[in-house]
């Protein structure tokens, strides 16, 4: 198998020069000046691999990715621990700048392989390797005084990931994905709840938290930098306390024309470091699935979209929100059906919200089920949430959670049971919250 591999970086030099004596498959077709060369050479498929040396600490998890889309594995050279640490975490390939022609050209040949394996520049799974620390095909990183490897964070959580989705229409997603969190975190689980929706972030407004700033973007410029850890990642979210248990929050973009600093990389790295710090991560998504590259002339253009398909093709648990009416339904029918098409390996759960009498006749659950059995895509509803505007509406004008505002609500208890709580009735008492 011949590689053609591009360099940037005087440092190369003495090492490319012996890649280059060695006359196997790595061959050295291009050295390139700075950085936005070596990126604009990447486009023209005429390389598979990329050897960067001098200009390492300018290497982002997004660069890694616009790299890997274009079927381009990269390979840093770098003798400084902290930053080889730092390119660990972003799951770049490494090895110090002394390595030896035929270490490094293995190290090449592994990381081409590990790409084509990855289905890198095919889908989201790319960005998916690419930022999450534990798919490093790095040589391991010794200790400054060339001592046994530096030890990783260590594991000590493998949190799961709950996306709650739905169809444009305001089904009701954040209220489910705020109650859901609430729910546990009052039962004293160890959560984290976060807002992805690129379109129109609500959780911080729905939790009261007016003084916002973006938690989620700030922990994607960490990780994008491989700086992004559970402890920085635990200071970055904001506290919610709900009766007496803590709940910490990943803020959504404050603007929705700031979607651009969700990227999918630095994304899939948040969820990483979350896994580790909690046993519980709920994630409101967005609702559309459109890939937008494919509308335009530049098909390495950030897509707006990203963020919820990736958090579609990691979630453990997938609740799809429809609501129950004669518009609602039909979307949501719609919508799953883009959903198998766009994330295939998706297997949502059915919730249908705001059930009532009035919008669907008497017996409003048994209507409903014969109607989606009749016309429904085949997936089993697995939660009737009743509509109590009421008991949303005084949740949201407090800024807290249904069972602080109205605890022996049935829309509090049907969604404390789908969160696989046993609802308390408690009186509502006076919320306390801080806001880091």
């Amino acid at each position: 198998m011949n590689i053609p591999v591009a360099t940037v970086g005087a440092a190369t030099a003495g090492v490319l020069d012996g890649l280059e004596r060695l006359q196997g498959p790595v061959t050295v077709v291009r050295r390139c000046a700075e950085l936005t060369e070596l990126v604009a050479l990447s486009q023209t498929g005429i390389v598979r691999a990329a050897v960067v040396a001098g200009d390492t600490a300018e290497l982002t998890a997004a660069l890694a990715e616009r790299l890997g889309a274009a079927g381009v594995a990269l390979v840093a050279l770098a003798d400084d621990f902290l930053l080889r640490q730092r390119l660990e975490a972003m799951g770049i390939t490494n090895a110090p700048g002394t390595v030896q022609a035929e270490t490094l050209a293995g190290l090449i040949s592994t990381a081409v392989q590990a790409l084509e394996h990855s289905g890198a520049g095919r889908g989201l799974a790319a960005g998916i390797a690419l930022a999450d620390p534990a798919a490093s095909f790095g040589t391991g990183i010794e200790a400054p005084d060339g001592g046994a490897p530096a030890a990783e964070e260590p594991d000590v959580r493998a949190g799961t990931v709950t996306a709650v989705w739905g169809p444009t229409g305001a089904p009701g997603r954040t209220t489910l994905a705020v109650n859901l969190a609430a729910e546990a975190a009052a039962a004293g689980r160890s959560v984290l709840l976060v807002d992805a929706d690129t379109y129109g972030s609500s959780v911080a407004v729905s939790l009261g938290l007016l003084d916002e700033s973006a938690g989620l973007a700030q922990a994607c410029r960490l990780a994008d930098q491989g700086m992004l850890d559970a402890a920085a990642l635990a200071r970055i979210c904001a506290d919610v306390s709900l009766r007496g248990h803590r709940l910490p929050v990943l803020t959504g973009v404050t603007r929705a024309d700031r979607w651009i600093e969700l990227r999918p990389a630095a994304l899939a790295g948040v969820l990483a470091a979350a896994r580790r710090m909690v046993d519980e991560i709920i994630i409101d998504c967005g609702f559309s699935l459109e890939s937008d590259e494919e509308l335009s002339f530049d098909t390495m253009a950030p897509r707006r979209n990203a963020a919820t398909l990736l958090v579609l093709e990691a979630a453990d648990t997938l609740y799809a929100v429809g609501a129950a009416d004669s518009v609602g339904v039909p979307r949501l029918v719609r919508a799953l059906s883009d959903l198998a098409a766009a994330v295939p390996a998706a297997r949502p759960q059915i919730v249908l919200n705001k059930v009532r009498a009035s919008a669907v006749g008497r017996n409003p659950e048994n209507q409903l089920q014969g109607a989606w059995e009749r016309f429904g895509p085949g997936q089993e509803i697995i939660a009737f949430l009743p509509a109590d505007y009421d008991a949303a509406d005084a949740a949201l004008l407090s800024g807290t959670a249904l069972l602080e505002t109205a605890p022996a609500s049935a829309l509090r208890a049907a969604v404390a049971e789908l969160a696989g709580v046993q609802a308390s009735r408690r009186r509502p008492r006076r919320r306390g919250r801080s806001a880091k």
